[in-house]
Order: structure tokens, then C-alpha cells, then sequence
């Protein structure tokens, strides 16, 4: 068998595997999925703040840029995760949710999994997961729109554990489903779940599913919670449907719970976007921004402003300090694009009417994949907009958040998944 040893690397609260010594023999196969430097493992990237790690510079796109390969997929919001030569997608087809081990360069399946459901969104007709997988180390953790929180052996597909969330701690359905993409910490897997039976947010164990601590009276909301470190120790960043609550991850200590959100037909949907011990929250619908100062044990509000940046579900990259991200609404109005100082505050730069996107960063080009299909490429530069490309991709509409690794953008249209090489490593 091949032995591994592990280094752990404390990266911006996510807790990465480098692989640091192979003593070989055989057995493993080439689907072992421990996570390496160039992965996408999870909701937003390897730090969980929408930026490529160990990527080369992407200043342009392809000439006639054409996927490299493509399948159909059923139903759902989920975007890609990839760990080392596999992308694992998650998808629903009539009753059943599917998850799918792919080779990353030629999209061929490895393994495939399904799982019954019966979860009929009362908002729209999509009734299809919405969190992106979990990738740690050989567990692959689900999250589907029902409510069902899964764990899978990442080589094979076989489930080690499961719960359903609904029926357990009474997790309301909310408008979409359940829709907050779980984060790791350590040995425990955490999750948003909405719980009316104490489990607000709760912490399972990765290795059997047992529920090691929760934190009660927190409703579910759409955003993806994170780690972060402060001043050498670890909080979780978790906003829900009301608040804002950061706690000890390894306890659920709550350390602070400050209000945001609104109550009535709103939802929280994009992550917390952190710089330094600085935590930049943003909604739409009334809600607007907030820029807090993170400590160790608390937590202190700096700012609160409706005209600054204020999305509707995407989530904002940063770079040297600026936040770039999407102000505005799919549904009303159109969509700005802004740079953000979020430390004055102020507007740096903004390009009206762009339109929705989501946004991730590789070294310092934004990649934006709008909703309508559309594919820019836009320099980091907080003077003035930059583009660099754009070409009009033929999936659309896209609201899955599209995954960068080695090279590849993985898009997840309304019945495909789609591989773009952008860059030769």
C-alpha cells in the first residue's frame, strides 16, 4: 500500500494536507482524494475566500475557447469540488440525488452514487442541491436541499454516515432548501443547520457522524460559514438567518452574536469575506454592509451602510485590501460591479449595469461568470476597471459558483457540467 505522511498548514482557518513524504509501494489507486496545493476542495476554494492557490497567471483567454469536456447534469446550484485527478459533482435527476466521481481531464466517470429524495422547493422549480461538496482528506461531505447531511468515502462513494436534519432537529425548510455549504475544522464537520431541537448550528464528527456540540436558537440562512484565525486563535464565522455569530470551533463557545439580516422575504446568502481580524458581511434586500474588527473574544462593529456594497448572494474576492464583488440584484434593478476600501469605506471604482456574476480570484485577474453566461476576466486594480477578456460561454443560465483548479474553470450550467482550460500549469 502507499503510506502517507501529512503536514497540517494553517491557511487562513482552513486546514489544508500537503503531502510531504510518499513511501511507495501499490494499492491505492489514482482516486484517492487527499487535497493538494491547485485543488478546489470546498464552497469558495481552498481558503474559503474564492482564491486559486498555486495557479500561473491568467492574463487572457484561449483563442475560439471551446470545453475541453462536458456532461449533463441534472438539476441543482452546486458547484464543482476537485481534489488531486478527480472533480466530484452533485446533481438530482427526477427522486434522486447524485453525486459523481469524474476524471478531471477527460470527465470520465469513476464512481456514481445516489440517494432518494422527496424535497420539492416551494420558490421555484429547481429542486436540486445547493452546497458544493465538502472535500477532507478521504471523506466527501454532502449537504443536499432536503435537509440530508451525508458522508462518503471519497474513493468509492460508500456512505459512512448520515443524517437528516429535518426530521432529527426539526431544520426548516427555508425558501430553497437547506443551502449553507458545511466547513471543516479539524476532526468535526460544521454546518448551519437551522435546527428547531437545539441544533442551530451543530458540529459532527467527520469520523461517525456523532454530534459533538451545537449552538441552539440560530435559524439557517444561505451563506457558507468559515474559519479564521485571530490573533492565533480559531473562530467560526457563521452568518445566519439573523445574525452574525462567531464562536470557538473546536467548543461552539459563542463569542459574539450581533444582529444581521432582515426578517420577511429576505435571505443572508453570500459568505463572511475576512482581511486580517476584519470581517466584510454583505445582503441585498434592506440589509446592506458591515465591516466589523474581530478580536479575541468579541467582536465590534466599525461600519453598517446600505451604499457601499450590497449582493444579493455573491460573494466578493480581495486583493491587497480591496474588495471587488457584485452590488445589486438578479431580480430587480441591474447589477454593479464595485471596488471596495472597505477600511475608509468607500467606492473605488464601479462599473454600472455588468450584471450578476460570481466571482473567484487567480493571483491578481477576478474571474467573473455572470448569469447570463458570460465569462470576464478583470484586473485586480483598485484605480480604475481593467478588463483583460471576456467570451460568452454557452451554458446560461449560471448561478452555480464556478471552481478553478490547475488550470481548468469548471461551469455548471442548467443541464451541464463544463471543463475550460484557461492555463497550462
Amino acid at each position: 500500500m502507499i503510506v502517507y505522511s501529512f503536514a497540517r498548514k494553517k491557511c487562513s482557518g482552513w486546514l489544508l494536507l500537503a503531502v510531504t513524504e510518499v513511501l511507495a509501494m501499490t494499492g491505492v489507486g489514482p482516486t484517492t482524494c487527499w487535497t493538494h496545493a491547485g485543488d478546489w476542495p470546498q464552497f469558495l476554494g481552498p481558503q474559503r475566500d474564492g482564491t486559486a492557490v498555486d495557479e500561473a497567471p491568467l492574463n487572457g483567454l484561449p483563442a475560439g475557447l471551446r470545453p475541453a469536456w462536458r456532461c449533463q447534469v441534472g438539476q441543482g446550484y452546486a458547484g464543482a469540488a476537485i481534489a488531486g485527478n478527480r472533480v466530484y459533482i452533485y446533481h438530482r435527476d427526477g427522486d434522486k440525488e447524485i453525486v459523481e466521481s469524474r476524471a478531471n481531464d477527460t470527465g470520465t466517470v469513476d464512481w456514481k452514487q445516489s440517494f432518494h429524495t422527496d424535497y420539492v422547493c416551494s420558490y421555484n422549480s429547481d429542486g436540486g442541491p445547493r452546497c458544493v461538496p465538502l472535500i477532507d482528506r478521504d471523506r466527501l461531505v454532502l449537504f443536499g436541499a432536503g435537509g440530508h447531511l451525508r458522508c462518503l468515502d471519497c474513493n468509492n462513494g460508500e456512505t459512512l454516515w448520515e443524517h437528516d436534519t429535518q426530521t432529527e432537529y426539526d431544520a426548516q425548510e427555508g425558501y430553497f432548501g437547506a443551502g449553507s455549504s458545511p466547513v471543516v475544522y479539524g476532526e468535526l464537520v460544521i454546518v448551519n443547520v437551522g435546527g428547531r431541537k437545539g441544533v442551530g448550528i451543530g458540529a459532527f464528527r467527520l469520523a461517525d457522524g456523532s454530534l459533538q456540540w451545537s449552538i441552539p436558537d440560530e435559524q439557517a440562512s444561505y451563506a457558507a460559514p468559515k474559519i479564521q484565525d485571530v490573533d492565533g486563535s480559531p473562530q467560526l464565522l457563521c452568518i445566519t438567518r439573523l445574525n452574525f455569530v462567531t464562536a470557538n470551533p473546536a467548543t461552539g463557545q459563542i463569542l459574539a452574536r450581533l444582529p444581521f439580516g432582515a426578517r420577511g422575504p429576505t435571505v443572508n446568502a453570500a459568505a463572511p469575506q475576512t482581511i486580517n481580524n476584519h470581517v466584510f458581511l454583505t445582503a441585498s434586500y434592506g440589509v446592506g454592509a458591515r465591516w466589523i474588527q474581530l478580536e479575541r473574544e468579541s467582536a465590534r462593529p466599525l461600519w453598517d451602510r446600505q451604499d457601499i456594497l450590497s449582493s444579493q448572494y455573491s460573494t466578493c474576492v480581495e486583493h491587497h485590501g480591496t474588495l471587488y464583488g457584485i452590488d445589486g440584484r438578479e431580480d430587480v434593478g441591474s447589477a454593479t460591479l464595485r471596488a471596495v476600501d472597505p477600511k475608509t469605506p468607500s467606492i473605488l471604482w464601479e462599473e454600472k449595469n455588468f450584471g450578476m456574476a460570481n466571482l473567484l480570484r487567480v493571483n491578481d485577474t477576478i474571474v467573473l461568470l455572470k448569469t447570463d453566461g458570460e465569462l470576464v476576466l478583470v484586473q485586480a486594480n483598485s484605480d480604475r476597471y481593467v478588463e483583460r477578456a471576456r467570451t460568452q460561454l454557452d451554458s446560461h443560465p449560471v448561478r452555480a459558483l464556478p471552481a478553478y483548479s490547475q488550470g481548468r474553470l469548471y461551469v455548471r450550467g442548467p443541464e451541464s457540467l463544463s471543463c475550460y482550460l484557461l492555463s497550462e500549469r
